[in-house]
């Protein structure tokens, strides 16, 4: 019975991807010539556009949309072309027999004005030669005429299956050069191990971006960690809030650098560790065994670009511990400067506290005031009624009447202006809760 099942959108493309980037077949002898151009991810588009001329060229089928690598025989040259994520490299092959391996380069067979117009500026280029196992291995003579002998490497490399010979140098065609020599590699083989090596030659490289960055942002790490040193010296000589706010001014100046060094290192640092660990991982698939007399690949390695590579790991760390580093101090600052706020708050809470007391005694005293005052006055009105009677005939003792209505009106007044106290405490009292 078939069932039929949605597919994720992405399982066809996920499963291909474990298919994609073939290896080349490859017999002795085998002449190849390798060149990675940097690019960011923009140039794609110029790249595949560069790529279909060179197909509509030689007339052979076009990659297809969106494609990262492609494969192709040219006729006099077979091409292989693959785009990651910084770089596009560009190997072509050639198979037949040669006498010098590297005197006419598969290179000299591509259109040159193809080659000059490529997109992106060139990082790597290597020139590979592949012998057959039939082929005499090269003498001394050849070795000391093909590689500069102070830097030459030299190897067993697949399980004894083959020889290698490279110095990791810029010759004078601007190339460098592999020599391999086949003891008993498989075509599949052969192809994976000069892919292997094409690809340590380009990620040591691409790696190797980070270096100069590194060298530039170390001096300048240094005077950052002697500044903030000094700053961190100066908290413990500070007592005024005003130097407390202008050292904390300093001290964000200062994580804005430093901020701004990192984000300008970070991604290729960042790059650089993960094209090292790539590095590493294609010369463990190598299986080197020594050669007496010669140093690996992996010693070179070692010894040249792992340097390299620890010294921008320690600058990339140094910045990590420097923001760290003025990020406690800032908050260290900043928790001085709220104590010392709130020492003022609490201080300004307490002189207001005295203010509203003096303004409670002085209301009091106003009040008090009041109270003889509304008194006075209403009891010179109850004199003026009692004259008024008086003029109309009826007895009455005038100073008796204003004598017993002073005590009964100050009463009266003294608790009118109590309750009217009362009730605007409670008005306030409510606006609180509200609030």
């Amino acid at each position: 019975m078939t069932v039929t099942i949605r597919d994720h959108r992405l399982r066809y493309a996920l499963s291909n991807e474990f298919h994609a980037r073939p290896f080349a077949e490859l017999r002795g002898p085998e002449r190849a010539s390798h060149v990675a151009l940097y690019s960011d991810a923009s140039g794609g588009a110029a790249e595949r556009a560069h790529l279909l001329a060179l197909c509509q060229r030689y007339g052979i089928a076009q990659p297809p949309e969106e494609a990262n690598h492609f494969a192709a025989d040219c006729g006099p040259f077979r091409v292989k072309w693959e785009r990651h994520a910084e770089v596009a490299t560009y190997t072509f092959f050639r198979h037949g027999a040669f006498d010098d391996p590297f005197a006419e380069p598969v290179l000299d067979l591509v259109a040159e004005d193809w080659l000059a117009a490529l997109p992106g500026a060139l990082l790597s280029a290597v020139h590979v030669a592949f012998v057959p196992r039939d082929a005499p291995e090269p003498s001394p003579e050849a070795l000391d005429r093909l590689f500069v002998g102070e830097s030459l490497c030299s190897s067993r490399v697949a399980g004894g299956s083959a020889r290698l010979w490279t110095d990791f140098r810029i010759h004078g065609d601007g190339f460098g050069r592999i020599l391999v020599h086949d003891l008993g590699l498989g075509p599949t083989q052969a192809g994976r191990l000069i892919q292997r090596l094409l690809e340590i030659e380009t990620y040591r490289m691409v790696a190797l971006l980070a270096l100069p960055p590194a060298q530039e942002a170390g001096p300048e790490v240094t005077r950052v960690d002697r500044e903030l040193a000094a700053l961190i010296q100066e908290m413990s000589d500070v007592h005024g809030l005003e130097d407390e706010h202008g050292l904390l001014d300093r001290l964000t100046r200062l994580s804005a650098q430093i901020e701004g060094m990192t984000a300008a290192t970070a991604f290729r640092f960042s790059a650089a560790r993960a094209y090292y660990a790539l590095v590493e991982a294609r010369l463990a698939k190598l299986r080197e065994e020594r050669v007496h007399g010669f140093q690996t690949i992996r010693g070179f390695m070692d010894r040249r670009l792992g340097p390299a590579m620890r010294t921008c790991e320690s600058v990339a760390a140094r910045q990590e511990a420097l923001s760290q580093r003025v990020t406690r101090a800032a908050n260290l600052l900043r928790t001085r400067v709220d104590i010392a706020l709130e020492g003022q708050n609490r201080d300004l809470l307490a002189s207001m506290d005295r203010r509203a007391r003096l303004q409670l005694r002085l209301q009091q005293t106003v009040e008090g005031l009041s109270v003889a005052a509304i008194t006075y006055y209403v009891v010179g009105l109850v004199g003026y009624a009692g004259e008024a009677l008086a003029s109309a005939g009826v007895v009455v003792d005038l100073a008796l009447v204003r004598g017993l209505a002073i005590p009964a009106v100050a009463l009266a007044v003294w608790l009118g202006l109590r309750r009217v106290r009362r009730s605007l405490a409670k008005l306030h009292a409510g606006a609180e809760d509200d609030s």
